[in-house]
């Protein structure tokens, strides 16, 4: 499968992808699945440092994980105010907690408004933006969380470290 919504600078993305690849996840903030690959992601960023560029893109699962798509909204709220990858980081942190005293918490932490949270939440200001990611994911052949693409082909690997890191390497020496 290949990714029908590329890659742009409107989605989150950490490094600078010098080597050409770039790893895009779809994730869920309360899907067990996503919780234990996020340390491992973490570990393929330090491993590839600035040759890989990692992009994330909200998939909330609201059927089956109701405080999905408010841990998603909160998320792309931090991110219009610069502070996407804390959040990120913290609602994967707090896996557990997720709901609105937590994205209060989190907001204080991060110099955020708990008014303006509040307000965004509320209103679904953010939900067009996770609308929009789920839409493309959908597109794109996503049907569960976490979902991996490797320069816009869909990842079916298992996202344990050696078999991501393999994968990442392999199209490192085609770039």
């Amino acid at each position: 499968m290949v990714l029908r919504v590329p890659v742009t600078v409107r989605d989150h993305m950490e490094g600078q992808g010098l080597g050409g690849v770039t790893l895009l996840e779809y994730g869920d903030y309360q899907c067990f699945y996503c919780a234990l690959a996020y340390p491992i992601i973490k570990q393929i960023q330090s491993h590839f440092g600035e040759k890989l560029r990692f992009a994330y893109r909200q998939f909330p699962l609201s059927e089956i994980h109701p405080d999905a798509e408010g841990a998603a909204e909160f998320a792309e709220f931090a991110g219009v105010h610069h502070r996407f990858w804390e959040a990120h980081d913290a609602l994967f942190d707090n896996q557990a907690d997720l709901g609105m005293e937590l994205y209060m918490s989190l907001g204080k932490s991060l110099g955020l408004s708990e008014k303006d949270i509040e307000r965004a939440l509320e209103s679904g200001v953010y939900a067009s933006k996770v609308k929009s990611d789920i839409q493309g994911g959908v597109r794109s052949g996503v049907n569960g969380t976490p979902a991996f693409f490797i320069n816009a082909r869909r990842y079916d690997g298992s996202y344990q470290y050696a078999e991501l890191r393999t994968a990442i390497t392999d199209q490192l020496k085609l770039a």
